[in-house]
């Protein structure tokens, strides 16, 4: 990878970690350095890949017995070439820009291994512009979104699971040719419900140390609502981010819920 594409773009702030750029996009030093075995990973056409804007990584994936189910917050512009070539499935799950917004601010605020996202006026103005890791929110949804139309993509939105985790479910089950009988569905209802899961070990990172997350500042789990923007946006700013919003998202059908 070449120097300009690594380059930092975001000053180091007690210690946190400074970004790298690949083509455009933001991304962690961490995964600019591996961006060759990145880019060269082998899917299988079996493999599910679940997309979403932001936060995870394919660690350790080689290793999954098939069939596998990987996480990415990859853009469709930079996603490895072989997940297409193998014709694998892709479920992408979307939640509206305001609320994203805030939830990324928080996360970053409480993640010692990104970018201090700094005071909520600064975060606001960097969101808007796509200076955040994995690159401009709108560029990403608008990417899976017309990747729907050419590939095995089932695109979900969170605020649907909000009104409905159930029949969203059904639709994933559907996706994945598989049948599930009434008491099982009912089971994978109650242990992804949000207030299960931020009491559950395996998805609250609970577990992971001080030195990399400080809960204390603000839960991984936060808040899980629709409509938390309203607690952060000045009317100013909510008035300039649907300005912003209606000429970055003119051109596509793709509608989002801001609040229930």
């Amino acid at each position: 990878m070449s120097k300009e594409q690594t380059k930092a773009l975001m000053p180091e702030k007690e210690g946190r970690p400074e970004l790298g750029e690949v083509d455009g996009i933001l991304l962690s030093q961490a995964t600019c350095n591996e961006w060759q075995r990145i880019q060269s990973f082998q899917a299988r056409p079996d493999d599910l890949l679940i997309c979403t804007y932001p936060k995870a990584g394919v660690e350790q994936a080689e290793a999954m017995p098939p069939p596998r189910t990987l996480k990415t917050h990859l853009p469709v512009k930079l996603l490895p070439p072989s997940f297409w070539e193998q014709q694998c499935k892709f479920l992408y799950v979307a939640r509206n820009a305001k609320d994203c917004m805030v939830s990324y601010y928080h996360f970053q605020r409480m993640s010692k291994v990104v970018p201090d996202p700094g005071p909520w006026h600064e975060y606001f103005e960097m969101f808007m512009t796509g200076k955040v890791g994995w690159g401009p929110w709108h560029d990403h949804v608008k990417g899976w979104w017309k990747a729907k139309d050419m590939h095995c993509v089932l695109f979900l939105f969170y605020e649907d699971m909000k009104k409905d985790l159930k029949r969203e479910i059904q639709k994933v089950a559907r996706f994945l040719g598989k049948n599930l009988d009434q008491e099982l569905l009912e089971k994978i209802v109650y242990h992804t419900s949000f207030d299960v899961m931020k009491d559950n070990p395996m998805a609250n990172r609970s577990g992971v140390p001080l030195s990399i997350m400080d809960q204390s500042i603000s839960p991984f789990m936060r808040k899980g609502t629709v409509g938390d923007w309203k607690n952060h946006f000045t009317v100013a700013q909510n008035e300039r981010f649907d300005e912003d919003y209606e000429e970055k998202m003119a051109g596509t059908n793709l509608t989002f819920c801001m609040e229930l």
